[in-house]
């Protein structure tokens, strides 16, 4: 009897973990502002300031934002995942509109030229500069900039997290993206095969550098996401890597 209820108590711990979300923020709603770049097909939003690049090819398509410095923080933030509402401007908010989801994937920059002193990626300004489909999914195309409330919230992403390399023997590049839940990467180590975690260094946005040879030998990731997970990659790249490939992992965060 005594082993039985240790056994539902085990078993009850572990749907308790279970049933904890991966990602967790702050779900309290706060005030910014949104703009929009580009076009209704997304044009002037691909690459951009987090390293990525066909952002269709990458799986962001136009559920895109390029966000001002007081969010950006130093392109830590690329990856993350906010929603969006307008918010008390009935002359441009879509009725019934509801929110939308997007990534931040460039950066919206500051502009101290006069007469934009206070432009709305200034610090500390919390602003969004949407593609032009976001933008019009919740406020008409006519309002140019509106006021919004918005949130973190949980990056869902469809197959592994990927890695895309870049370099030469010397030096190898690696833009980390698709990463689920908390969506941007803090932290990420490689590891050819038989050899060491080596730490790599973050040149901008998701892209991270280490000059370690590992031309020839299968490869492998760690990650940590800012919410402090760690995730490990095992040779998600095969021993024949090449340059300019892309690389995805089984599972995601």
């Amino acid at each position: 009897m005594v082993m039985a209820l240790s056994n539902c108590l085990v078993l009850l711990v572990l749907l308790m973990a279970l049933s904890v979300p991966a990602f967790s923020y702050d779900s309290a709603w706060r005030s910014a502002h949104a703009t929009f770049y580009g076009d209704m097909q997304g044009g002037e939003t691909m690459q951009g300031a987090c390293g990525y690049g066909d952002l269709f090819q990458q799986g962001y398509g136009l559920e895109t934002a390029a966000i001002s410095t007081a969010l950006f923080n130093n392109g830590l933030s690329c990856g993350a995942c906010f929603e969006i509402k307008c918010v008390d401007d009935p002359q441009w908010c879509i009725p019934n509109a509801g929110s939308i989801k997007v990534t931040a994937t460039n950066f919206c920059p500051p502009n101290y030229s006069p007469p934009n002193l206070d432009h709305w990626c200034n610090p500390p300004q919390e602003h969004f500069d949407l593609s032009m489909k976001m933008f019009t999914s919740i406020a008409a195309y006519r309002a140019g900039i509106i006021p919004v409330m918005y949130r973190r919230v949980a990056c869902r992403k469809s197959g592994g997290v990927k890695f895309q390399t870049a370099g030469n023997p010397y030096w190898l590049l690696v833009l980390v993206y698709n990463v689920g839940n908390a969506g941007d990467v803090s932290e990420v180590s490689i590891k050819g095969s038989n050899g060491e975690w080596k730490s790599m260094s973050r040149v901008w946005g998701q892209n991270w550098l280490t000059g370690e040879n590992l031309v020839g030998r299968p490869l492998s990731f760690k990650v940590t996401t800012s919410d402090g997970k760690a995730v490990e990659f095992d040779e998600v790249a095969p021993s024949g890597w090449q340059f300019g490939q892309s690389y995805e992992a089984n599972t995601n965060f």
